[in-house]
């Protein structure tokens, strides 16, 4: 059995090792992205608190000051917590699919359980800078979202029609994923340091919903 680290992932390797294909508008993308959900006062000046130091850092922020400064504030406010689920950081996660064996530690991802990780739970997200020799933060997502998808058909959370969700961040730049069987896609950019902000943190609110939805 070949071991594969997210980390070692392409785009290519992903496509031709596990039948992925891409494409550049689908259903469950669309229903992400477009779900209404209202922004308070209070979380537009937050928002706006958040932009601030990110106006200012975001050319030299490492990667790790980017996801305690600017990330870690904003998945904060959505709450991503409850009994039932939790947002987990740099926690092993594992799949066999097919002949491969898929392993890394995301940065983020959110899975049932609230003391530990159990099954994650259709968002996995990969924190990068920029787009460095460590691999592209697309396919890191996206090897993470097949593990996902494996490990929650094997508990029966999930079957192929549903979607598995993802994000990834460059900097100012959000892009976001699903999974649907072989299917997935990719959103164009959403600018942090532009009113698009405020639409992030919305696609962010209604995958919680979504969650919420799905567990129960």
């Amino acid at each position: 059995m070949e071991l594969k680290a997210f980390t070692d992932c392409s785009l290519v390797y992903l496509e031709k090792t596990f039948g992925l294909v891409q494409e550049f508008d689908h259903p469950d993308l669309t229903e992400w992205l477009g779900r209404p959900v209202e922004l308070s006062d209070h979380e537009r000046r937050e928002l706006r608190d958040f932009q601030e130091p990110l106006t200012l850092n975001v050319l030299h922020w490492n990667e790790q000051e980017l996801s305690l400064n600017f990330i870690g504030p904003i998945f904060a406010l959505v709450r991503f917590t409850s009994r039932k689920f939790n947002l987990f950081a740099q926690r092993p996660l594992r799949a066999v699919v097919g002949e491969v064996e898929l392993y890394g530690r995301p940065d983020a991802f959110i899975a049932s359980g609230f003391r530990e990780p159990e099954i994650p739970l259709f968002a996995l997200h990969e924190f990068k800078k920029d787009v460095e020799s460590s691999g592209h933060p697309a396919a890191q997502a996206l090897a993470a979202m097949v593990a996902a998808q494996s490990l929650n058909q094997t508990e029966g959370l999930s079957n192929l029609s549903q979607p598995i969700y993802g994000c990834y961040v460059n900097g100012r730049d959000w892009n976001f994923m699903t999974l649907t069987g072989q299917i997935y896609c990719i959103s164009s950019d959403y600018s942090a340091l532009t009113d698009d902000l405020f639409e992030i943190f919305r696609i962010l609110k209604a995958l919680k919903l979504i969650i919420e939805e799905r567990i129960g």
